[in-house]
């Protein structure tokens, strides 16, 4: 079958009455169990969609929008991810729904399920730390898909990343360089691609200048500012030998910043992801970062070049990062 299926489709492969179809999908439950799970088989065999959009849409036209599906729309970092793509498909005529899954990948599905039946022309995604299903079960056909920050896989895709491992190393490096000895890895939960990989750039970066790497020093799970200031407040105390942090974004960043404050002390700072805020700090705070903008610009590109008939090869694209040095009395 070409296209996408429709309820006629449904009702003609289950052999019921499209108006029994039409009871099913919109979560009647007075229906003849034999027939419901036949419409159900029918469902799951053709990848019928519910059309949420249909009575807007004449046959021939696209919704023109795009579904967008980030981590958390309040960080600045996926604020500034989304005004890049939305900016960037109004050029076209298109409009970004946008959604947060919260790092929930049940969350995640459900609003990849709601975009799909809102029939968007194209999906932009940011896979949550807790994965949801395979997207190789979701029924064809799906509309061209763009993964931005973490991998998946999934082969008809493509994806956007930035180099983690190798910016969590440089600015690793550049702490190591002005003299720091025990440096602190501060971050969210490791199960995030992005949180293994900048761990493991600062790994990396430990061992090749000699310094053993201990377990103590490494500080996940702080998914909030809040959370990251109450974890570094507790290690600067515990532990008065650290003399440096690696902050692993943006929000750790910040909460590190007010762990210094309330300690009494700044060690040496370099964080992953620029922010505002960074260079009104005295000293500023010096960062490693990667385009943000052109990462979401991108991605909008890749999906619209496939919506206008000429799409590219599925390629995974890795962003440079770059240093920001700030500041005159330390990092």
């Amino acid at each position: 079958m070409t296209g996408n299926p429709t309820m006629i489709d449904v009702a003609r492969e289950a052999d019921v009455a499209l108006k029994t179809v039409s009871r099913f999908v919109n979560g009647e439950t007075n229906i003849n169990p034999a027939m419901a799970e036949r419409i159900a088989a029918a469902i799951a065999k053709l990848g019928y969609r519910r059309n949420l959009a249909a009575a807007s849409i004449r046959p021939g036209w696209t919704s023109k929008t795009i579904g967008l599906i980030i981590s958390d729309l309040a960080n600045p970092y996926y604020s500034t991810l989304a005004r890049a793509i939305e900016g960037t498909a109004r050029e076209q005529g298109y409009l970004v729904i946008s959604a947060s899954s919260d790092e929930d990948g049940a969350q995640h599905d459900r609003l990849v399920d709601r975009l799909l039946e809102q029939r968007v022309d194209a999906l932009i995604i940011v896979p949550p730390r807790d994965a949801g299903r395979a997207w190789s079960d979701l029924p064809p056909p799906l509309p061209p898909l763009v993964f931005l920050d973490r991998p998946v896989d999934f082969a008809s895709s493509s994806v956007i990343l930035a180099d983690n491992i190798g910016g969590a190393g440089d600015a690793t490096s550049a702490l190591l360089a002005e003299g720091a000895r025990r440096i602190a890895f501060v971050g969210d939960s490791l199960a995030i691609h992005t949180m293994d990989e900048r761990h493991a750039g600062y790994l990396t970066a430990l061992r090749r200048a000699g310094i053993p790497d201990e377990a103590s020093l490494t500080v996940v799970g702080a998914h909030s500012s809040d959370e990251a200031t109450a974890a570094v407040s507790a290690l600067l105390r515990e532990d008065p030998s650290v003399d440096a942090v690696f902050a692993a974004n943006n929000r750790a960043t910040i909460g590190a910043l007010r762990a210094f404050r309330e300690v009494g002390r700044r060690p040496a700072l370099i964080g992953f992801d620029d922010f505002e805020a960074a260079q009104l700090y005295e000293p500023g705070v010096s960062v490693v970062t990667h385009d943000v903008s052109e990462m979401g610009a991108l991605a909008a590109r890749i999906v619209l070049r496939s919506l206008s008939g000429s799409p590219a090869e599925p390629e995974t694209h890795v962003l440079p990062t770059r240093l920001i040095f700030r500041g005159s009395e330390k990092l």
